[in-house]
Order: structure tokens, then C-alpha cells, then sequence
């Protein structure tokens, strides 16, 4: 399934950093960025979170909800929270449940070698559920001026 803008962006039910249940419909009526990242502490990672965290007030005062996935478990999240003073939720997503609804689990190439991993990609939801971005080629030292763009 690949998903474009304008389609209603997949609902799931996931969990958090602290094992609470997360699930897209709960942010109802509230814009989200949902942004798939590969790994928790790896450099491009740490960047990506550390611009969207120096950005996070704005977000907020334009109606944002920041959602990190990933496959790193609920432990290296609270680590990377709090390592970095993140200041949003990061979705523990250790069986690729959310990364198969959003086609973010691929092959991959690096330096001649193929695997399945995570595809760096961002979503943006808009208040009824609608996908109205998606970004692929992600800035990870300039990601909230992609967003808001």
C-alpha cells in the first residue's frame, strides 16, 4: 500500500515510551506529524529530534501534535528522551505494526549491502484525519521548516 495525500492516514494502536496504549484517532481534530526515523541515538536521528524539539513551541502554537516512531523498544525511547529533552511521545513500533500501515519498512542499500529497515518519512494528519504532507527527502537539521513549509 502506498499511501498519498489525501488519503485518510491509517489509525493503529501502538504504544508509548511508558507502555501506554497511543493511537492516531485520539489526536482527532488536531494536526500530527507522525515522522518515521530509523534508530534512537544515531546521529541523523538525534538531529532530527533535536530540531523538532528546538522548534517544539512553535509546533504547538500552530495546532501540532509530534509523534515519533520507531522499532527501538520503550526503554531506548525513555533513554533518548531523555538524553535529549525531547519533548513529545516516540512510539515504540518493535513489530512493525505502524511501519506496515504507513509503507516505511523497506529495502534498503548502504554501502553495498541491502536490509530491511526503517525509511526516514514524514507525515503530516490535518485535523480530520487527512494525510495533507508526506516528506521523503527529510532535512533532519532543518525538518520543521520542511513541515511548515
Amino acid at each position: 500500500m502506498s499511501l498519498k495525500v489525501g488519503d485518510i492516514a491509517p489509525d493503529f494502536l501502538a504504544r508509548d515510551q511508558h507502555g501506554e496504549n497511543i493511537t492516531l484517532s485520539q489526536f482527532k481534530g488536531k494536526k500530527v506529524i507522525l515522522y518515521f526515523y530509523p534508530k534512537d541515538s544515531t546521529p541523523g536521528c538525534t538531529a532530527q529530534a533535536c530540531n523538532l524539539r528546538d522548534n517544539y513551541e512553535e509546533l504547538l502554537e500552530k495546532g501540532y501534535v509530534v509523534l515519533g516512531v520507531s522499532t527501538d523498544s520503550e526503554t531506548r525511547h525513555q533513554n533518548f528522551i531523555a538524553k535529549n529533552e525531547l519533548p513529545f511521545s516516540l512510539i515504540a513500533d518493535t513489530e512493525r505494526v505502524v511501519h506496515d500501515l504507513y509503507g516505511t519498512w523497506q529495502l534498503k542499500k548502504f554501502m553495498g549491502r541491502e536490509f530491511m529497515g526503517t525509511v526516514r518519512t514524514t507525515f503530516v494528519v490535518n485535523e480530520k484525519g487527512v494525510i495533507s504532507k508526506i516528506i521523503e527527502k527529510v532535512k533532519t537539521k532543518d525538518h520543521t521548516a520542511q513541515i511548515l513549509d
